[in-house]
């Protein structure tokens, strides 16, 4: 549906929030006239937050988690194991994952997977660092929690195939997570069984 708009702000204003997953014109449209008939106040602090996140926002020096300082509340808790690495493809599997209450190990970020469809390969994604904490020599345990997709398995094999060594312990979630499932559509209490009854990774 296109929009007469009767001003150019508007217009603006409605094609940037258009512009975010999941938020079409006549949403974008809602979304802005509600803005507009909030006070002034209001408004400035919405526009101030997103500045301050863009701007002041920092990502984990260790597991490349959104954070307000150098480590992330994972990583700078000392009750968590830090020898079980679970590999996540972004910040929202943590929170998803953290939900469950039943995961007391790490994470590490890829900030995604290797698809070549979407032009995203090893190179794109944060494999090297992940590489770096295993040649530490302090991990045990690699938990893949990727998406049981062909671009999710894909990327498991890469990382096997780079990561193994003789010394690793691989795995993956069990599959009460169905094939083809992202991890933000499967129930918590799936999730947090899927975790703590999670299989050995075979790269077959």
């Amino acid at each position: 549906m296109h929009f007469q708009y009767p001003s150019r702000l508007l217009e603006e204003a409605v094609q940037e929030f258009a512009a975010l997953p999941g938020i079409g014109q006549k949403t974008a449209l809602r979304l802005v006239l509600h803005l507009l008939r909030q006070d002034r106040s209001v408004i400035a602090g919405f526009g101030n937050t997103l500045i301050k996140l863009s701007n002041e926002l920092k990502f984990c020096r260790i597991c490349m988690n959104i954070c307000d300082n150098e480590l992330c509340p994972v990583c700078s808790d000392k009750k968590r194991d830090p020898s079980i690495i679970c590999v996540v493809e972004n910040v929202k599997d943590i929170m998803i994952i953290e939900n469950t209450q039943q995961y007391r190990g790490v994470y590490h970020v890829l900030g995604g997977i290797i698809s070549p469809m979407d032009g995203l390969g090893p190179s794109d994604l944060h494999i090297s660092e992940l590489e770096n904490r295993v040649k530490e020599g302090k991990i045990r345990e690699i938990i893949f929690a990727l998406s049981a997709t062909m671009e999710g398995d894909t990327t498991n094999f890469y990382l096997h195939r780079r990561l193994n060594n003789n010394e690793l312990i691989f795995s993956t979630l069990a599959r009460g997570v169905s094939i083809g499932d992202e991890l933000e559509y499967t129930d918590e209490v799936t999730l947090g069984r899927s975790i703590v009854n999670r299989i050995p990774f075979t790269a077959s």
